[in-house]
C-alpha cells in the first residue's frame, strides 16, 4: 500500500507504516526542521515543506492510505485558557478532509489527544468525512500498551471506505520499563540541590517512594516521581524528565527519548536539541502507528 503523511512531523507515523510494509510516497509539514529529519529517515518519499490548509490537494501522489495528525495543541487540557490561537489549531483537521476529498484514499486515520472528541466542531468534521462514502472509528489508545516504553494515550479516528467500520483492538503487549532505555551511568551529572523547590520537592518525594535512582518531572503538576521499572509518562515538546541518582541529576538525552519514544537505532533528526526535543515530542511513536496502521491493512486490503 502507499500512503501519504500529512502532517508528518519527523515520521513517526512513517516510520511505524514502513514496518508493516505501506510505502510513504509524500509527507507534509510546514516546520523545516521537521521536513529535513523526515527525509534523512525517509528519502524516497516526496517532500513538501508547506501549509497544509493552502496545499493543493491534487498536487499529492495517488495513494491508499491518508496518514494525519493535525495540531493537538487547541485540543489538549495542557494547553491551559482557550485563546484565539487555539482556534486555529483545531482548524488544522480540516485540512484533512480537502485531501480526502480529492483523493479519496481507501482509509483515512487521523491521530490526536482524546480531548479532541470533545471539540464543538468534531461531530460536523466527523458527519463530512461520513458523506465522503467513509465509515468512522474511534479508539483511544495507550502507547504502552503497544510495547512502547511511554505511557501516551492517543485518539485514532479510522476512516475507511468499507461496508462497516474498521475497528482497530487494543493492543496487549508486555510494557518496556524506562529502565531499558536509559544510560544510568552516562550523560551531564549535577547536583540537584540547587533546583527549584518545587522540582526538589517531588524528588525528595520520588526517592522516599521508588529509591534513589527515580525519574522525576522538571516542570509540570506531578507531585513525586516515576519508578524506573515502569514506562515513562508522555514526552512533551520540551525537556520534560531529569533522571536523578542519589544526589545528581541530569535531563534525559535525545537518544533516551528517541528509544522512549520506540525510534529504531540510528534514527537521525535535524536542528538543535530544542529542535530535536520538540521533534520527539510531537512524534507518533512508531510501535503504536504500526499496530494502528496494521490492523487497518487487515481491513483494507
Amino acid at each position: 500500500m502507499r500512503a501519504v503523511d500529512l502532517f508528518a512531523g519527523a515520521g513517526g507515523t512513517s516510520t511505524g507504516a514502513r514496518s508493516v510494509g505501506v510505502e510513504i510516497v509524500a509527507a507534509v509539514n510546514h516546520w523545516r526542521r521537521a521536513v529535513e529529519a523526515h527525509a534523512l529517515n525517509h528519502p524516497g518519499a516526496q517532500h513538501l515543506c508547506e501549509d497544509a490548509a493552502i496545499l493543493d490537494p491534487t498536487t499529492l501522489p495517488a495513494h491508499d492510505l491518508l496518514l494525519a495528525s493535525p495540531s493537538c495543541t487547541g485540543h489538549t487540557r495542557a494547553r491551559g485558557v482557550d485563546r484565539p490561537h487555539h482556534d486555529a489549531a483545531r482548524a488544522t483537521a480540516w485540512c484533512v478532509l480537502r485531501v480526502a476529498e480529492a483523493q479519496r484514499p481507501r482509509a483515512v486515520i487521523v491521530e490526536n489527544v482524546p480531548e479532541m472528541l470533545s471539540w464543538v466542531c468534531y461531530r460536523g468534521w466527523r458527519l463530512a468525512l461520513s458523506d465522503l462514502g467513509y465509515r468512522i472509528s474511534e479508539q483511544v489508545i495507550d502507547a504502552a500498551d503497544a510495547g512502547v516504553p511511554q505511557h501516551r494515550r492517543r485518539l485514532f479516528v479510522v476512516a475507511s471506505r468499507t461496508r462497516k467500520p474498521v475497528e482497530v483492538p487494543q493492543p496487549t503487549a508486555a510494557h518496556v520499563t524506562a529502565r531499558a532505555c536509559l544510560d544510568l551511568d552516562g550523560g551531564a551529572w549535577s547536583p540537584w540541590a540547587s533546583w527549584c523547590e518545587r522540582t526538589r520537592a517531588r524528588i525528595v518525594e520520588g526517592q522516599r517512594v521508588h529509591g534513589a535512582d527515580v525519574l522525576v518531572a522538571y516542570y509540570g503538576s506531578e507531585t513525586g516521581g516515576r519508578s524506573l521499572d515502569r514506562p515513562i509518562g508522555t514526552l512533551t515538546t520540551v525537556d520534560r524528565y531529569a533522571l536523578v541518582r542519589g544526589d545528581v541529576a541530569r535531563m534525559l538525552t535525545v537518544a533516551e527519548m528517541l528509544r522512549l519514544s520506540s525510534f529504531p537505532a540510528g534514527y537521525a533528526l535535524a536542528g538543535t536539541k530544542r529542535d530535536r526535543v520538540k521533534l520527539i515530542g510531537n512524534a507518533v511513536p512508531p510501535r503504536l502507528a504500526a499496530h494502528v496502521i496494521g490492523s487497518v491493512m487487515k481491513a483494507v486490503a
